[in-house]
């Protein structure tokens, strides 16, 4: 089987498909088209990582199928180790990238979040899911494939149900099932990576009742499968493509997109789920589980570099990094934070009979809730330490700053500390970058809206035993009842 190495993955990437949009423009070539290329990049460099003797435990592990060893992100995890090291490795892209990496991350957690439903689907009623998942992942390890994971619907009016949208396809659905396999029409959004991706894993969006059966679906398809529509999507100050020199802060980046799919054929044997609505629930459980405990390692690998942008900032413009010290300090405990309390969920997490582990979701709920807040604090306080010329319009474009006219008097303007200031200039671009692009997606609704985690918390925190605990504790003898509306 072998590791697959950059070259591998990009021949993969150019024997695809195209049906990837941008501008109303399709891309022939998603490796070296400038709106896909650094996507492409940050992904490409989990394949280097294997390959580093420094990196590869990280990047690499030990099929618990084959014992063979294969890329992590195609691997099952059934111990806590497993899911530790997910978060580690989702730290570490973050540093080798400064950006999201998604389709090395929600793919991943898609698969193992079917085995445990599959495996459960089956048990009680007798379908034969979880072997067919078995040969897609045996494929996906062979393959070494970079996995992007769908899950987000268009959802229509937030107030009606699937079921009860003007227009049904708001939510992806199965229009058509035969011997052969599904039919799927419908678009998920503000899906993460699938330029870069090899492969797309759909799950359910939330959860469905008896009426919405058709919406309960889970499957897998190559990312140029035909009928399927990508329409990269783009930030309104997201304009890199049309910039140069050090305007671009790195060759890395993230692109969201758009899956629209018209009547997208899926054949039988890469179908995880058919209408069994009864286990969408348990879906989108053990998928935010996972996911939320882990996502506290990205946005500490965010702020692992926010704190190197900062020292550089300092030192840039003429003072000691050691003048902010308590404000990296902040930072540093954010990050650690995040990372901490994810990795405590996990080990507060549970083995599924599947094998497969699940972390608790209390406490990886709790954990979004600040994943969708404290990377924003840590953003703030790079952007005090920087001051003024890493805010976006507060700096010369690379074309002013290299002008035969005035471009020398800028460049002298922009002296500060003992560096050129060319370097003055890319690492304010950089801290720039970290704190209003880049660094951006994933904090807030990355996984899912803090608010949903919010009403998780909400439900598994036992506040009424809470309640009685203080009761006895203060040697209170009665009830003490809720009031009535």
């Amino acid at each position: 089987m072998g590791l697959k190495t950059r070259k591998d993955y990009m021949a993969y990437l150019k024997k695809l498909r195209p049906n990837v949009s941008k501008f109303g423009e399709r891309i022939e070539d998603v490796t070296t088209h400038p709106a896909t290329r650094r996507v492409v990049e940050s992904h490409a460099r989990a394949y280097d990582a294997a390959h580093d003797p420094e990196l590869s435990p990280l990047f690499t592990t030990t099929s618990v199928l084959t014992g063979e060893t294969i890329h992590r992100p195609n691997s099952l995890m059934p111990s806590m180790e497993d899911v530790i090291f997910n978060s580690k490795f989702k730290r570490q892209m973050f540093r080798l990238t400064g950006t999201c990496t998604g389709a090395l991350c929600a793919g991943w957690n898609a698969m193992n979040t079917m085995w445990a439903v599959t495996h459960e689907v089956d048990k009680a009623m007798g379908t034969g899911y979880h072997e067919r998942l078995k040969k897609w992942v045996l494929q996906a390890e062979a393959e070494g494939w970079t996995v992007a994971g769908a899950l987000t619907d268009a959802k229509g009016n937030r107030s009606l149900k699937a079921f009860q949208q003007p227009d049904l396809d708001s939510n992806l659905r199965i229009v058509e099932v035969s011997e052969n396999g599904l039919v799927l029409r419908g678009a998920k959004l503000m899906i993460c990576g699938v330029a870069a991706s090899n492969e797309i894993f759909l799950l359910p969006g939330t959860t469905y009742g008896e009426a919405e059966k058709e919406f309960a679906l889970a499957c897998a398809i190559p990312r140029d499968t035909e009928g399927l529509i990508i329409v990269e999507t783009r930030r309104p100050s997201d304009t890199r493509e049309q910039e140069e020199g050090f305007d671009i802060p790195t060759e890395t980046g993230i692109t969201q997109a758009y899956l629209i799919f018209e009547d997208v054929c899926v054949p039988q044997e890469r179908v995880f789920l058919c209408k069994e609505f009864a286990y969408t629930g348990k879906i989108i459980q053990y998928f935010t589980a996972i996911y939320r405990a882990c996502i506290g390692a990205c946005v500490a690998g965010q702020g692992d570099l926010m704190i190197g942008a900062g020292i550089l900032m300092a030192r840039a413009n003429g003072l000691s990094a050691r003048t902010f010290s308590s404000k990296f300090v902040e930072m540093a405990v954010n990050n650690e934070t995040t990372f901490s309390m994810g990795v405590g969920a996990i080990a507060l997490g549970s083995r599924h009979p599947s094998g497969i582990w699940i972390p608790d979701s209390l406490t990886a709920h709790a954990n979004k809730v600040h994943v969708a807040t404290l990377p924003y604090e840590t953003k703030r306080l790079c952007q005090e330490i920087g001051g003024g010329i890493v805010e976006t319009g507060c700096f010369p474009s690379y074309r002013d700053f290299m002008d035969a006219r005035y471009g020398k008097l800028i460049q002298k303007y922009i002296q500060a500390g003992s560096c050129s200031p060319e370097a003055r200039a890319r690492a304010a671009r950089l801290s720039e970058w970290l704190t209003l692009g880049a660094g951006v997606p994933g904090c807030m609704h990355g996984g899912g809206s803090p608010d949903g985690a919010r009403l998780v918390v909400r439900s598994l925190t036992p506040m009424e035993k809470y309640a009685d605990m203080a009761r006895k504790l203060a040697g209170i003898t009665e009830e003490i009842p809720e009031p009535g509306k």
